[in-house]
């Protein structure tokens, strides 16, 4: 039985080469303070840590991961200027099937600062977290 093309169906061309198609992403954030950072993300936030990077006894990075999300740090090595605003535009965005109002609630009672947000229409909860460095991270429930 011949095979239809997407055309027959309503459906535009594959292009050829194949376009991009990812199964996951993962960030790497350059810090001031790896050992600030380390404590923020593991003891506030929650990862766990699943690697640690050191030079001469000195920790200058570490791997993360929060469910299947991994996240790296790396020590900024101050070549473009110590001054500059770490974060601005960016923000990373995770999703959970956790209770974000509980989730909120552990995470400020580990000292981080959050701002949650109430919910819109369909139920969507959201918190709001500022690293050390001024990256932000919105965690919100999973559709």
């Amino acid at each position: 039985m011949p095979t239809k093309s997407p055309a027959a169906f309503g459906l535009a061309e594959r292009a050829e080469p194949e376009t991009f198609r990812a199964r996951a992403i993962s960030a790497t954030l350059a810090v001031k303070d790896p050992e600030k950072s380390l404590a923020w993300y593991r003891d506030k936030v929650g990862f766990w840590v699943e690697q640690k990077f050191e030079r001469a006894g000195k920790l200058t990075g570490f791997s993360l991961k929060a469910g299947d999300v991994r996240i790296l740090i790396n020590q900024d090595s101050g070549s473009t200027g110590w001054d500059r605003v770490k974060g601005a535009g960016f923000t990373l965005h995770f999703t959970t099937t956790q209770d974000v109002g509980l989730l909120a609630e552990a995470i400020t009672k580990r000292g981080a600062r959050v701002e949650l947000g109430s919910g819109d229409a369909s139920g969507l909860r959201t918190l709001r977290l500022c690293d050390p460095d001024g990256f932000k991270l919105v965690i919100s429930t999973a559709r």
